[in-house]
C-alpha cells in the first residue's frame, strides 16, 4: 500500500475544510445576564477616601443587620445604608457607608466590620454624623488574589449579548455564568454583649470578642475585644461550600451546601471541629436552640438535587449530630426563631411561620403563609420581624405570632429575581 505523501495530505485537509464551509451556517443572538470577571489593583482601592453619603435609595439589597436601634442593609459590592429604626413603622434612612467590594457586616461595640475586596475596615459608627475609619486590616481575604500578578479578581453584574455560529447542527455554545444571589442574598446571629443581629444568610458573625468569616472553604479569626483594633489571627480550612455562619452559646454552627460543621469555639482564638453533619448538595443555612438545629435546603442554580426541606437535627450530643425528621417546602432560603416560633422565607413563594415546640409534628403546626411576602432572609429582632426580599425590606409586628402585622416596607428600585 502506498502511503500519502505531504502533497497529498494536503489535497485532502483543503478537501476536507471544502466539505465543511458548504454547510449550513446558522448565526444566533443570546442576550444573558451574568457575572462578568473584573480585574483590579487594590493599592488604587485603598488610595480612595471613604467619605460618608447622604442617605440613597436601596437598589438591590442583600445582607441585613440589626445594632440597637439602627438597621443596616449591605448594597452587594457597594456598601451599606445605615438606618434610623426606632420606630419600625417608620425607618428614617440615614446614610450611606460607599465600601466597594462589600458583601458582610457586623457590628461591636459601636464598631462595624466590613470586608473591602480582601481588606477588613473597621469603622466608629458612635457618631452618624461623624461616621470615621478606623482600622483596615490588609490581605486577609486572600481567596480573592491572583498571586500571579498581584491583582484581585472580583465580578461585576452585567448583562451580555453574544452571537454564536454553528454548523451542521453543531453548536459551538458554552457560556460560563455566576448566579450573583449565592454571594449576595441576603446569619442569624446570638445578640450577646454589645454585638448586633445578623440574618441566617450572615459570612459574618461575632462571639467572645472574635469576629469570624467565612468564605468559600475557610474560616477567619480575628481577635475584636479591643473593638476599634481588630487583628487577624489565623485562618481554618473547613472544606469547599461553606455558606453561613451562626453562634450559639460556646459553639459556632457552620452551613455548607453538603452539611452543617459545628465547631468547639470554648477557645475562641482556636475553634476546633466536633461533627460535621451531612446531608446532600443543597444551599444549607442553619439557626438553632439548645436541643435542635434546623437546617434548610433548597435547590437553585448552585444548589443542586433538586432538595426543598427543612431538616430537623438533634445536637443534644454535638458530637453526634442526627437527623430526627424532614419537612418538605417549596424552596426555603433563610430561616429564624424566636423562642418555640420558626419564621421561613421561602423564596418567590412567600413567608411561613410554624410553632416547633413538637419538633415530630411541626407539619401540623403551621401558623400563616404570606404568600404575597417575597422573601429570602430575616431576623426576629426585639421590636419586629424584618424580613428582606428581592421586592424590600418589610417589617412586622410579631408579639402575637400567629398573626404578623406588617409595620413598614422600604421598596427597591432594582427589584431582583429570587433564585
Amino acid at each position: 500500500m502506498k502511503t500519502p505523501g505531504l502533497p497529498s495530505l494536503l489535497w485532502i485537509f483543503v478537501l476536507a475544510l471544502a466539505s465543511l464551509s458548504c454547510q449550513d451556517e446558522v448565526t444566533t443572538t443570546h442576550t444573558f445576564r451574568t457575572m462578568v470577571p473584573v480585574y483590579l489593583e487594590m493599592s488604587d482601592i485603598r488610595a480612595r477616601t471613604i467619605s460618608i453619603e447622604p442617605a440613597k435609595e436601596l437598589d438591590n439589597p442583600g445582607k441585613i443587620y440589626i445594632y440597637g436601634d439602627y438597621l443596616l442593609i449591605n448594597e452587594p459590592t457597594k456598601g451599606i445604608h445605615i438606618l434610623d429604626n426606632r420606630n419600625p413603622s417608620n425607618p428614617i434612612n440615614k446614610n450611606f457607608i460607599p465600601i466597594e467590594g462589600n458583601v458582610d457586616l457586623a457590628v461591636n461595640d459601636n464598631i462595624l466590620y466590613a470586608d473591602n475586596y480582601v481588606d477588613l475596615l473597621a469603622f466608629d459608627i458612635s457618631n452618624l454624623n461623624n461616621i470615621r475609619l478606623v482600622k483596615r486590616v490588609e490581605d486577609v481575604f486572600t481567596h480573592m488574589y491572583r498571586h500571579d500578578t498581584g491583582q484581585i479578581i472580583t465580578y461585576k453584574d452585567s448583562v451580555l449579548t453574544t452571537e454564536n455560529a454553528y454548523w451542521g447542527g453543531c453548536p459551538n455554545c458554552m457560556f460560563y455564568t455566576m448566579d450573583a444571589s449565592r454571594s449576595f442574598t441576603a446569619n442569624y446571629a446570638a445578640a450577646a454583649q454589645s454585638y448586633g443581629t445578623g440574618g441566617s444568610m450572615a459570612r459574618f458573625t461575632l462571639s467572645s470578642g472574635h469576629l469570624y468569616a467565612v468564605d468559600e472553604s475557610t474560616m477567619r479569626v480575628f481577635d475584636v475585644k479591643t473593638p476599634a483594633d481588630p487583628k487577624f489571627l489565623k485562618p481554618i480550612d473547613l472544606g469547599w461550600g461553606i455558606e453561613t455562619i451562626f453562634p450559639f452559646q460556646d459553639k459556632l454552627f457552620i452551613g455548607s451546601n453538603r452539611g452543617m460543621h459545628i465547631y468547639d469555639a470554648s477557645t475562641p482564638t482556636s475553634p476546633t471541629r466536633m461533627a460535621v453533619y451531612e446531608h446532600v448538595v443543597a444551599c444549607d443555612p442553619v439557626v438553632v436552640n439548645e436541643d435542635f438545629a434546623f437546617v434548610t435546603l433548597r435547590s437553585g442554580n448552585f444548589c443542586v438535587n433538586n432538595v426543598n426541606q427543612l431538616q430537623i437535627i438533634n445536637i443534644e450530643d454535638p458530637y453526634k449530630p442526627y437527623m430526627m425528621k424532614s419537612y418538605p417546602m417549596l424552596n426555603p432560603h433563610g430561616l429564624g426563631l424566636a423562642g418555640d416560633n420558626l419564621y421561613i422565607a421561602e423564596g418567590s413563594h412567600g413567608l411561613k411561620s410554624f410553632k416547633v415546640s413538637d419538633v415530630m409534628a411541626i407539619d401540623q403546626n403551621q401558623m400563616e403563609f404570606l404568600q404575597s411576602m417575597k422573601s429570602v432572609d430575616l431576623i426576629p429582632g426585639p421590636k419586629s420581624l424584618i424580613v428582606i426580599g428581592p421586592d424590600g425590606v418589610c417589617q412586622f409586628d410579631y408579639s402575637t405570632p400567629s398573626k404578623l402585622v406588617k409595620l413598614s416596607c422600604i421598596d427597591v428600585k432594582n427589584p431582583i429575581v429570587v433564585k
